[in-house]
Parts: structure tokens; C-alpha cells; sequence
């Protein structure tokens, strides 16, 4: 059991590390001007990118897999469905990556931009871009909606401080909030993203250094 909490721990902060490493060289590029030539000539970030959020793809399964022994003992209902919402973000997070290798293979035609053929690459790149970023805030909905009954069961159940359990779920809520909006088009900043963030690393961190309270039940 303490190895598995240890690996949880050290999942979530992979998951968390390398999304925000992934994200962070990828997103500029896809927000770049000139975007097919921006990525022909950024294509190792790119490439890199890819692979760093294929990594938490990954990741976020395993997170799920290594808790479900452990929270079903307190909401087994729940607990399922935390591991179905994780799976399902994982698949969105995979699809997403299809749009930026679509990319990379359309920066590699020679194709002037002014002629029609032209326009029509650009015009498939900002749709490759726009199902990426619209795949991923699927992703962020469905693991927000999970991560607020894995909240719910750490809060009861007392696996953690509540006060941790709370922030977890003003952090989720905010989450949801925020892809929500981003869907129809509203932009809210990073603001809502930073109860979720602080709960993502301090969770982690809890669990390697002390791990789950597993002597109580819950209130």
C-alpha cells in the first residue's frame, strides 16, 4: 500500500509536469501567426510537446488504476467513476494530439500560401488547431467532473486533511468553470486554474511523504 501511494504521488507530478511542459512549448506555436511555416520550423518542440502530453496521458491512467483499490473501499461508486472519468480524460488527451501531427505533416507541403491550394492548408491547420484545443477542454470537463467525486471521497472518507479535499474541490469546480466557458468561446485566464494547480502538487507531495490516513472510515 505504501508504494502504491508513493506512486500515485510521483504520477501526479509527472502528469502535472509534463503537461505543463508539453503545453508550454506547443501552445505558443499553435497560437503563432503564420502557423503551418511556424511549425515546419519549430517541429522538434513540436515533436517534443507531443510527447511530453502523451506522457501525462499516460500518466493520468495509471494515477487511476494505482486509487482504485483504495477508494472503492470508501465509495465504490464513485471511486468507479473517478477511474472512468481518468480513462476517458486519457482518450480525449490521445485524440487531441491527432490535430498538431496533422500539422506537421500539411508545414511539409511547399504549397504557396496565396494560391487556393494554399488557403486550403491554412484553413485545415486552424481546424486541426481549433478540434485540439476543443478536444482538450472536453478532457478538463470530464476530469473535472471525476476529480469532484474523488474529492468527495477523500473528504469523507478522511484520507487527507479536509482542508486539502476542500481546496481540491473549489480547484475542480473552478476547472470545470473555466473549459466550460472556453468551449462557447470566453477566455477566463489562468486565475481559475490555481486552487486545482496548488491541489495537484500539494496532494502529491502529501502522498509520498506521509501517505493515506487508511485509520479511519469517514464521518
Amino acid at each position: 500500500m505504501r508504494r502504491a501511494e508513493i506512486a500515485v504521488g510521483v504520477l501526479f507530478l509527472l502528469s502535472t509536469g509534463s503537461f505543463l511542459i508539453g503545453s508550454g512549448m506547443l501552445n505558443p506555436i499553435l497560437h503563432g501567426a503564420d502557423l503551418l511555416r511556424h511549425v515546419e520550423s519549430n517541429r522538434t518542440s513540436v515533436i517534443t510537446g507531443l510527447l511530453l502530453e502523451l506522457i501525462n496521458a499516460i500518466a493520468v491512467v495509471g494515477i487511476a488504476m494505482l486509487l482504485q483499490p483504495i477508494l472503492k473501499k470508501h465509495h465504490e461508486s464513485f471511486a468507479w467513476g473517478y477511474f472512468a472519468s481518468r480513462v476517458m480524460e486519457s482518450v480525449l488527451l490521445i485524440v487531441s494530439l491527432i490535430g498538431p501531427l496533422i500539422l506537421l505533416v500539411l508545414s511539409k507541403q511547399s504549397i504557396p500560401m496565396g494560391t487556393s491550394s494554399g488557403e486550403f492548408l491554412k484553413a485545415a491547420g486552424s481546424l486541426a488547431v481549433e478540434a485540439h484545443f476543443l478536444l482538450f477542454d472536453m478532457a478538463m470537463i470530464v476530469l473535472s467532473i471525476g476529480s469532484l467525486l474523488f474529492c468527495y471521497i477523500l473528504y469523507r472518507s478522511r484520507l487527507v486533511p479536509r482542508l486539502l479535499s476542500i481546496v481540491g474541490f473549489i480547484g475542480y469546480v473552478g476547472l470545470l468553470a473555466s473549459s466550460s466557458l472556453s468551449i462557447i468561446g470566453l477566455n477566463t485566464g489562468s486565475l481559475l486554474y490555481i486552487p486545482g494547480a496548488v491541489f495537484e502538487i500539494v496532494l502529491p507531495v502529501w502522498l509520498i511523504a506521509k501517505g493515506f490516513n487508511l485509520r479511519t472510515k469517514g464521518a
